[in-house]
């Protein structure tokens, strides 16, 4: 546990990143302490991560100010999952059709009109 000074205002942590129990252990360490719109019972996010909070970090509040965290991204705020080449691509070269599962026969492929 840090020791917090006595001046009336403090700077709020950089926070996102970090797993609750840790926000949380900096937060008090600061004289403040965290709240969490999404996580009504802080105790069972112990292992979650942060994705937004609230000050910003550098902020100065009064001491034992709340800090609001957020562990989900809300509606159209990124969150968008991993992304990597998907290999392997689609053959080079020739007709582009599409690609049959592993197991079934190839689709015949119709070149003019019927």
């Amino acid at each position: 546990m840090r020791l917090t000074s006595k001046t009336p205002d403090v700077c709020v942590p950089h926070l996102v990143g970090l797993m609750a129990v840790d926000a949380d252990e900096m937060v008090r360490g600061q004289g403040l302490s965290l709240t969490s719109p999404d996580r009504p019972d802080l105790r069972l996010a112990v292992v979650d991560h942060v994705v937004r909070q609230y000050p910003p970090p550098g902020a100065r509040v009064p001491r034992e100010s709340r800090v609001y965290v957020w562990f989900d991204f809300g509606e159209g705020e990124g969150g968008g999952g991993i992304h990597e080449p998907r290999v392997p691509g689609p053959p080079r070269g020739g007709l582009r059709r599409e690609l049959t599962e592993p197991g079934e026969a190839p689709r015949p492929v119709l070149l003019g009109r019927p």
